[in-house]
């Protein structure tokens, strides 16, 4: 049984497929099953139902998820140490990001990490909060960017760097409010919206706002990806709460909302202080160092502490 062989097994039960786990390991599909089939010969049992249309665990695939969980933990702790002695020339380390992160750049910084640090490879993956959380707590990753639904982070987690995220209403073009600049939340009682799924940071700040004032929404559609949200308020399915900068990307009218004015916090999470593994330290210092220094406003920073 090879490190590399559960490093596939893991990869599989984390994105939910085959297709999707050759992906986020940079290899072909028939490679990582031949690897996942040879774990299973080495075992002696089938860790996936492969009969439906979704891959399932097995009842001995859910058993060795645990082992393979601690057992990766300890390879990474060996690389870690070789890579601290090796000055950084290699190593290995995992982000993770909410979908609609956008008072980071986050493309931009990991191109110039890569420039710095050549070496190391990193690895991303988006999701909703909740999987972010567990996966940091499990050790899946080093470092994410959590919207949290409070102002506490789940114990165990320490926040390295935090945001305040303007939300604005985005219309079609033509809406009627589109040129009115301002809205109250009060009056988008008879609007139809589109929303993300539940579970997401932005769906929890917009749940969150429209409670506070009264506001039962009529959603029309709900979505998982936030250029789809995007296209179908243009096509005028709806209005949405958005980050302003996606609306501004988009360059779809950006309504602001008056009293209150909405936001979200934005988090860069770990799971202590200094993360252990050395790749990981480099990535936050250089992603710390980027942030800006706009504390208490729209998109800016407030340092740990403060």
């Amino acid at each position: 049984m090879e490190i590399r062989q559960l490093r596939h097994f893991m990869a599989v039960v984390t994105e939910g497929g085959f297709t999707a786990a050759a992906r986020a390991e940079l290899i072909v599909q028939s490679a990582l099953s031949a690897s996942v089939r040879n774990l299973e010969r080495e075992l002696g049992a089938d860790l996936f139902d492969r009969t439906g249309r979704r891959v399932v665990l097995t009842e001995a695939g859910r058993a060795l998820v645990p082992q393979a969980r601690a057992l990766l933990a300890g390879a990474e702790a060996a690389r870690d140490a070789v890579a601290a002695v090796a000055g950084l020339a290699a190593g290995r380390v995992s982000i993770g990001t909410i979908q609609t992160l956008t008072c980071v750049d986050l493309p931009a910084e990991l191109a110039a990490f890569h420039r710095r640090f050549p070496g190391i490879q990193v690895s991303v993956r988006d999701a909703p909060v909740g999987e972010l959380t567990d996966a940091l707590r499990a050790g899946e990753l080093d470092l994410a960017y959590l919207a949290p639904d409070s102002r506490e982070l789940p114990e165990g987690l320490h926040g390295h760097a935090t945001w305040n995220e303007e939300l604005v209403l985005i219309t079609a073009p033509g809406h009627p409010l589109a040129g009115a600049g301002r809205t109250l939340v009060r009056d988008l009682a008879d609007e139809p919206f589109v929303d993300f799924r539940a579970g997401t940071g932005l769906e929890t700040a917009v749940r969150r706002l429209a409670a506070h004032c009264g506001l039962e929404r009529r959603i029309t559609c709900d979505v998982t990806q936030i250029g789809l949200l995007v296209d179908l308020v243009r096509a005028g399915i709806g209005v949405a709460f958005v980050p302003r900068a996606v609306g501004e990307r988009a360059g779809l009218p950006c309504v602001r909302i008056r009293q209150p004015e909405p936001g979200r916090t934005v988090v860069l999470a770990g799971r202590g202080a200094r993360p252990r593994n050395p790749a990981a330290a480099a990535l936050l210092a250089h992603l710390t160092d980027a942030a800006p220094a706009a504390a208490g406003r729209p998109g800016g920073r407030r340092p740990p502490g403060e």
